[in-house]
C-alpha cells in the first residue's frame, strides 16, 4: 500500500478528474489524502480519501470567479490570461506549497499527484529530489509541454511540419514566453525565490516536464506528435469513462422516446462551468437549426431548465441533466464549447463534433478536434447561428468526421484510464522507496 497525496486547485473542472484518481487509488487499497478547497470536502470524502483543506489564502469559491477576483472583469485575450495565471494560479502557490509540506511532514508520503495548475507542486519540484516524494503530474488538459514540433500551448495553432514549422514554433515560443507572459514569468520567479531560494529553471508553465511522471488523461491519437516527447510521459486515456444513471435517482425525460424517431440527434451543451450565458452556443444552435429536420437536444449543465428563456422551436428538447452513456449512442453530432473530458467522452462513443470555445484549455481542445479530423472548430467563444448550422450540416453530410471519431473512440475504449495510472504510481512508489 502506498501513501498518496492528491492536490487540486479549488476549481470544479480541475477537482472532478482528480476525484476519479483518488477513488481509483482508494479502490486499489492505497491510503489517499486530497488537498483542495473546503467546498469540495464532501465530494472528496465520498471517494474514500481523507480531505485536507487548503489554507484560506489559497482557497476561493470557483462558482463566481468574477466576484472572487474582480480585477479580471472585462479582461480578454492575453490580458485576461495573464491575470488568471498570476492571481488565480500563481499567487496561491506559496500557501499551497506550505500546506503541501505540512501534509508531507505529518504523514510519510510516497507520491504526490497534482493537476498542472496547482503551483504549490511546481514549487516543490524546485527543491532537491532527495527531500521530496515522487511527483506525478496528471494531464487534465491537453498536453502543454513545450516542443520544437508544436506552437506554444494556449494559442490554438496546429502543428506545422518541417524546418519552417520548427522555425515558426521557435519564434512563437520566444514571443510567448518573453513578451506575452514575461510579466507573469517575473512574478512566478519572485514567488519561487521567496519559497525555495531560486527562480524556476525555465518557463514556469512548463514545470510538468520536471515531474517524475506526467500521466496524460487522453490517448496519443488525440494529441499532437512530438519527436522530443520525454519518456516520463504516459498516455492512459480518460480517467472517467462512464456517464450513466447508476446510483442516482435521476429519471429519463418524458420526451426520451423522441430520440428514436429517425431524425438526426444534435446534442448541444456548454458544460458545467462556462454555461451562464446560453447565447454563447446553446441559443445559436437552437436558432440556427430551427428549420432543419433534426432533433436538437439541449443540456443546461445542471442549471434549471427554465433558465433557458425565450421561445423554443418544435424540434428542441431540454433537460438539466442527461445520462451520456445512454444519449451519445443516439447522437449524430455533439455541439460543445470544448471541455477536455466531455469531448473525449463523445469520441469514446464515436460522435463527431462542432466546437466553439476559446477560454481556459478549450482553445487547445478545439484545435485538436479540427486537427484530428473529428469535427469542425468554429474558433470563437460566441457562435453565430448560421455558422453552427453550416458546420452541423457539413459534419452530417461528410462521413469522414464520424470515421475519425470512431478511430479515436476505439483507442479510448482500449485504454485503461485510472487503472493504468495506478500501475504507474505503484511502480514509481516502489522505485523510490
Amino acid at each position: 500500500m502506498a501513501s498518496v497525496l492528491v492536490c487540486s486547485c479549488p476549481i470544479i473542472g480541475h477537482v472532478v478528474p482528480m476525484l476519479a484518481v483518488a477513488s481509483g487509488l482508494v479502490n486499489r487499497g492505497h491510503a489517499v489524502r486530497f488537498l483542495t478547497g473546503q467546498r469540495y470536502a464532501d465530494r472528496v470524502t465520498a471517494t474514500g480519501a481523507t480531505f485536507l483543506p487548503l489554507p484560506p489564502d489559497a482557497d476561493f469559491d470557483d462558482s463566481n470567479p468574477d466576484q472572487e477576483f474582480p480585477g479580471r472583469v472585462g479582461l480578454k485575450g492575453p490580458k485576461g490570461i495573464r491575470y488568471d495565471l498570476t492571481h488565480i494560479f500563481m499567487r496561491p502557490g506559496k500557501p499551497q506549497y506550505e500546506a503541501l509540506k505540512a501534509a508531507i511532514a505529518e504523514t510519510p508520503t510516497d507520491a504526490v499527484l497534482s493537476e498542472p495548475l496547482f503551483m504549490g507542486v511546481a514549487l516543490l519540484l524546485n527543491t532537491p529530489r532527495e527531500g521530496r516524494p515522487a511527483v506525478v503530474t496528471c494531464g487534465i488538459v491537453p498536453l502543454s509541454l513545450a516542443s520544437r514540433d508544436t506552437a506554444p500551448f494556449g494559442l490554438g495553432i496546429p502543428p506545422m511540419g518541417g524546418p519552417i514549422g520548427r522555425m515558426r514554433n521557435s519564434a512563437l515560443k520566444g514571443a510567448t514566453e518573453k513578451v506575452i507572459f514575461g510579466p507573469v514569468q517575473k512574478y512566478a520567479n519572485d514567488v519561487a525565490r521567496d519559497v525555495t531560494g531560486q527562480p524556476f529553471p525555465g518557463f514556469f508553465m512548463d514545470w510538468p516536464r520536471r515531474a517524475d511522471l506526467l500521466v496524460q488523461f487522453s490517448v496519443a491519437e488525440f494529441e499532437y506528435p512530438r519527436s522530443d516527447l520525454p519518456d516520463t510521459v504516459h498516455f492512459v486515456g480518460p480517467v472517467s469513462q462512464g456517464g450513466s444513471r447508476d446510483n442516482t435517482d435521476v429519471s429519463l425525460p418524458e420526451w426520451w422516446a423522441d430520440l428514436d424517431a429517425g431524425r438526426p440527434v444534435i446534442h448541444v451543451t456548454q458544460g458545467t462551468i462556462a454555461n451562464r450565458d446560453y447565447n454563447d452556443l446553446i441559443r445559436p444552435t437552437i436558432d440556427g437549426l430551427a428549420n432543419d429536420d433534426v432533433l436538437v437536444v439541449v443540456s443546461t449543465g445542471g442549471r434549471p431548465e427554465d433558465t433557458l428563456t425565450g421561445p423554443l422551436p418544435g424540434n428542441v428538447r431540454v433537460s438539466s441533466y442527461l445520462p451520456y452513456d445512454e444519449l451519445l449512442p443516439k447522437t449524430s453530432v455533439l455541439v460543445t464549447n470544448g471541455g477536455y473530458g466531455g469531448v473525449q467522452f463523445a469520441l469514446r462513443h464515436g460522435v463527431p463534433l462542432v466546437v466553439a470555445g476559446q477560454s481556459e484549455e478549450k482553445t487547445e481542445v478545439c484545435a485538436r478536434v479540427a486537427w484530428s479530423g473529428t469535427g469542425i472548430n468554429l474558433r470563437t467563444n460566441r457562435a453565430k447561428p448560421d455558422d453552427v448550422a453550416k458546420a452541423v450540416r457539413k459534419v452530417l453530410a461528410d462521413p469522414s468526421y464520424r470515421q475519425h471519431a470512431q478511430r479515436i473512440g476505439r483507442a479510448i475504449k482500449e485504454s485503461r484510464g485510472v487503472e493504468a495510472l495506478a500501475d504507474l504510481v505503484e511502480k514509481e512508489a516502489r522505485r523510490t522507496k
